[in-house]
């Protein structure tokens, strides 16, 4: 089935569903954050089948947000998150937020987070980069940008 390119879209949002918005993605990237870096181990903790494992790396790989390394003599490569990659698990980190407040139930977090500054296990929590409040949606204005389509 062909997916639809969003990559043309004038939207970010759009633009970043383009990269990541097939559900095995953000697992993979999630995986690869967490230390799975070679293929065998991503696919055996997600139960994905190979070929759709090679494809979203592929794929991720391309859009530049893993890099390949290779690891043994044979054609055999990690996958390790680059700079553009690790800014997209901040953006995963946001969604662990939603889904930890609304979908965790009387369980609990499946996982906690220490911040490595602190030491302290804490939470993201969405800031204004200018003036450091609090910044969530009924707290903005949209505006049109200099990308916006014309």
């Amino acid at each position: 089935m062909q997916r639809t390119n969003f990559s043309e879209m004038a939207c970010s949002i759009a633009r970043t569903l383009d990269v990541i918005g097939e559900p095995w993605s953000p697992l993979i990237l999630r995986d690869v954050w967490a230390g799975f870096t070679r293929f065998d181990q991503i696919q055996a903790d997600l139960g994905i089948s190979r070929k759709v494992l090679t494809e979203r790396l592929n794929h991720l790989v391309d859009q530049g947000v893993l890099e390949r390394r290779p690891y043994d003599q044979r054609p055999r490569h990690e996958y390790h998150l680059t700079e553009k990659g690790a800014e997209l698990v901040d953006l995963l980190m946001v969604m662990v937020g939603w889904g930890d407040r609304w979908l965790a139930g009387e369980a609990g977090p499946p996982v906690l987070y220490r911040h490595h500054a602190c030491g302290e296990v804490s939470a993201v929590d969405l800031h204004c980069a200018h003036c450091g409040e609090s910044m969530h949606a009924g707290d903005v204005d949209l505006l049109p940008g200099p990308g916006a389509a014309s």
